[in-house]
């Protein structure tokens, strides 16, 4: 919301608008395109990427338009409200879907393998050990080693900390009028999640080229893989968006009132945070 919501209607609904149909479009070409890229379609790689890109120029128009209802003062408290609700639901969604792989992982190590493992399956699999990370039977998977805690998701863990203390230091000096600490802190907060990125990107070098740790090394290489991927996309996704409310800020947007874009991208940030902490002890030292 901006500070031109005195202005606002009692609740306003916009216009019939073309940007969820196009943005449907997009998403479905990169849908259909990601399915038949992982089956070697070359044709399923453009597809892909220009379903991507599809998507976030039909994005960047939809949310611009929304800032710009935002800005001329037609959100008013009640619509304040719906985004309140909206982002803690979409939040929820997260955990549920972070919940599954967590799931996957726990079913697997400590239900599936002793199971695998007892008595009445070593018929079938004489030669497969109940261990955890497991190569299967028979020796199916490639040998690989496992990614430890020490150096770099260690030192992922001191990052996302830190960028957790910038942006609630940023959040304070938004809710003081502060603006220049607050541009200080997303900025650190942007750059903090960017180096993470780049110290993850760096990390599955060294897993494919020196652990021949691979998505198809067993189970322990695909729930690595997802969880670890997926969360790195979100970190993605949230410096994006702290970098959206970044430039906002310097334009001037926002108000100590009036600020829930910016409060939106900060509970996703702590999502993501807290989630990391997560994945750092389960799959890192278990």
């Amino acid at each position: 919301m901006s500070s031109n919501a005195s202005k606002a209607p009692y609740y306003y609904v916009p216009a019939p608008t073309r940007h969820p149909i196009v943005t449907s479009i997009g998403l479905a070409g990169f849908g259909f395109g990601i399915s038949q890229w992982v089956n070697g379609s070359t044709a399923g790689m453009i597809l892909c990427l220009a379903g991507i890109v599809w998507t976030l120029v039909s994005l960047y128009s939809w949310f611009g338009d929304a800032i710009s209802e935002s800005e001329s003062g037609m959100n008013s408290v009640n619509v304040d409200v719906s985004y309140r609700w909206s982002m803690a639901w979409f939040i929820f969604s997260e955990i549920m879907f972070f919940g599954a792989f967590f799931s996957a992982l726990f079913y697997a190590r400590s239900i599936a393998m002793p199971w695998l493992g007892d008595i009445d399956n070593k018929l079938l699999w004489p030669d497969f050990a109940a261990t955890w990370p497991n190569g299967g039977p028979g020796g199916l998977v490639e040998g690989f080693k496992t990614m430890g805690p020490w150096p770099i998701p260690t030192l992922n863990t001191i990052l996302l900390l830190t960028s957790g203390l910038t942006c609630t230091w940023a959040h304070h000096a938004m809710r003081e009028g502060h603006r220049k600490q607050v541009i200080q802190g997303l900025t650190a907060t942007v750059l903090l999640g960017a180096l993470f990125m780049c110290f993850q990107v760096y990390e599955y070098i060294h897993a494919y080229s020196e652990l021949n740790l691979k998505l198809s090394s067993g189970i322990y290489g695909s729930t690595f893989f997802m969880l670890t991927g997926f969360h790195g996309f979100h970190v993605t996704m949230g410096a994006i968006m702290l970098a959206v409310v970044l430039f906002r800020t310097i334009k001037g947007h926002f108000t100590p009132e009036n600020h829930f874009a910016f409060e939106g991208a900060a509970w996703y940030w702590h999502f993501v945070d807290v989630v990391w902490l997560g994945l750092y002890v389960v799959v890192y030292w278990m």
